[in-house]
């Protein structure tokens, strides 16, 4: 999930603020160089005082990290599940290793967040969406995917012609190396052509419905239709690579 994050309403220490503050001066002056220990530290940070600071930390790479629930989840590569179910004639369950046995795609794009902050030329490595939903075999009353996240709290939704885009993806690798739990992994969504709160972390469900099913933000005023620069108000330049 993308959007600014905030605190409303839960109650902030001062040494909270400016461990969080720190953390972001280190993110800012080293990058991806540090990526794995930030997030190990914005899972601290998160677990510890889940007051939604976190979502304000500047991260590697020039990406921001938020999340709706009090922590970042976590599911280690082996105990990792995604269903898809609903309207289809196969519902399947795969692990890690189930999606990794698949043939695997990669796409070099943009990753543009609808509050303003572009990440260029981000690499994401995984399973076409439509892929998936082939193997299922969608009933003709299926019109929409409904995608459902191990945090328990987060949902997005696509309409059965955006998922099977072939820039639609099952992500279980950013930049060469594995998702980590700050960024969604170890597997999340990744719709490259929509403002990244569509992208969602922590995927673990694929649902097929007969209509668009509004996701988490959208609920708050986020336009379903999420392309970049052609929705939401703004009029950023389309993604690149």
């Amino acid at each position: 999930m993308d959007r600014d994050g905030t605190a409303a309403g839960k109650p902030v220490g001062r040494r909270v603020v400016l461990g969080v503050a720190a953390l972001g001066a280190v993110g800012v002056a080293f990058g991806a160089k540090i990526q794995n220990g930030l997030d190990g530290a914005l899972a601290t940070v998160s677990s510890k005082d889940p007051t939604g600071l976190t979502g304000l930390l500047p991260g590697g790479g020039g990406f921001r990290f938020y999340s709706v629930s009090d922590s970042i989840p976590h599911r280690s590569a082996a105990d990792y599940k995604l269903t898809v179910d609903g309207l289809v004639d196969k519902p399947a369950t795969y692990s890690l290793a189930d999606l990794l046995a698949l043939p695997q795609t990669k796409l070099v794009k943009d990753v543009q967040c609808v509050t303003g902050w572009r990440v260029p030329k981000t690499e994401f490595t995984g399973v076409l969406l439509s892929r998936l939903l082939d193997a299922a075999g969608v009933k003709p009353e299926g019109k929409a995917i409904r995608f459902t996240c191990f945090d328990g709290v987060y949902s997005e939704s696509l309409t059965l012609a955006e998922a099977r885009r072939p820039d639609m993806m099952v992500a279980h690798q950013m930049n060469g190396s594995p998702v980590t739990d700050a960024h969604g992994g170890p597997v999340r969504l990744y719709a490259a052509p929509m403002y990244f709160y569509k992208s969602a972390k922590w995927l673990s469900g694929i649902t097929v419905t007969d209509r668009v099913m509004p996701g988490y933000w959208e609920h708050y005023g986020y336009d379903v239709e999420a392309w970049v620069g052609r929705s939401n108000g703004r009029n950023d330049d389309p993604t690149s690579g």
